[in-house]
């Protein structure tokens, strides 16, 4: 009897450091519920009926429950990431079941939907105007016409002019001539069929004795393919 005792310590202890080694090895995964081992005494029944001192012949395991304590909310570079604090889970459809998960990992897929490391779709309800309406349906950033390339009509540059900077001398203006201007910026254009392009350059001049300056436009022209 003693050696059966001893055994069943042995084996509920074994059951019991496999609990906790799942545990440790577990300490770095996302939504992770730690588990407790539960024992309970073992007593011996006789068909005769129990005797007034009766001893028990061990431990066995009864269980092993899974605490659902809150865990530490971590920040991450990934804005899908969500996680829930309290009560609930994150409900998932996959191959035409329903899931739950406390795991708040997602990205996209190929398709837009937002999945899980094992590619279980995220479900929820939308909302149509601030208010939840219809059934959960499986989440999807619709890409649709999105990112689609237009044509540029126009560029647009915007700077400031040092007021003290050297008033300029000589002139007429050319962009291929520095000495006709204090300060440059490059835009680069790429056609998509060759023809004519336009673009507009502002030279400012000061006034002698003066810290205003004017500005003039000039419109330069050229065809086909280039870069200026």
């Amino acid at each position: 009897m003693s050696f059966q005792q001893g055994l069943s310590g042995l084996n509920a202890a074994s059951r019991n450091l496999d609990v906790i080694g799942n545990n440790i090895a577990n300490v770095g995964t996302v939504g992770f519920k730690s588990s407790t081992t539960l024992f309970a005494d073992v007593y011996a029944n006789s068909l005769a009926g129990a005797g007034s001192d009766r001893v028990g012949i061990g431990v066995a395991v009864a269980g092993v429950m899974q605490n659902f304590t809150q865990g530490n909310i971590t920040t991450t570079s990934n804005p899908l990431d969500i996680a829930i604090n309290g009560n609930g889970f994150f409900r998932l459809s996959q191959d035409g079941a329903i899931v739950y998960s406390r795991n708040g990992q997602f990205r996209l897929d190929a398709d837009g939907y937002i999945v899980n490391a094992s590619g279980a779709r995220l479900t929820g309800i939308q909302a149509v105007n601030g208010q939840l309406a219809g059934s959960e349906t499986e989440l999807r950033i619709a890409f649709d016409g999105a990112g689609q390339p237009q044509a540029t009509t126009e560029a647009n540059v915007v700077a400031n002019l040092d007021a003290e900077a050297e008033a300029v001398t000589v002139t007429p203006f050319n962009p291929q001539d520095p000495r006709t201007y204090t300060y440059s910026a490059s835009l680069a254009f790429w056609p998509a069929l060759p023809g004519h392009w336009a673009d507009r350059f502002s030279a400012r001049t000061r006034v002698s004795n003066s810290r205003c300056s004017h500005s003039r436009s000039l419109l330069l022209s050229w065809a086909g393919w280039g870069r200026y």
